[in-house]
């Protein structure tokens, strides 16, 4: 494969890998708090604990992802226009 014809189609595989990732799992783990729900401290004695919830995603774990996001966004104005 030349590098030309591989710098256009890896970009293009990345792209479907993403989308293919967005329909099959369309929420992923929240960035700020790993998932876990609300921000870890540590007592006294050094033992982790849970801390405030998270405020990002709530305390919810989970947050949409953006590509999941934008095709939501689309629809919904393709649903709204041809009403």
């Amino acid at each position: 494969m030349t590098p030309t014809a591989l710098a256009i189609a890896f970009p293009f595989i990345v792209t479907l890998c993403y989308v293919a990732l967005c329909a099959v799992s369309p929420f992923g783990n929240c960035r700020k708090c790993k998932g876990f729900g609300y921000a870890l401290k540590t007592d006294r004695r050094g033992r982790l604990r849970p801390g405030k919830t998270c405020r990002r995603c709530r305390g919810d774990r989970k947050r949409i992802r953006m590509g999941r996001h934008l095709f939501n966004v689309a629809a919904r104005l393709h649903r709204d226009g041809t009403r």
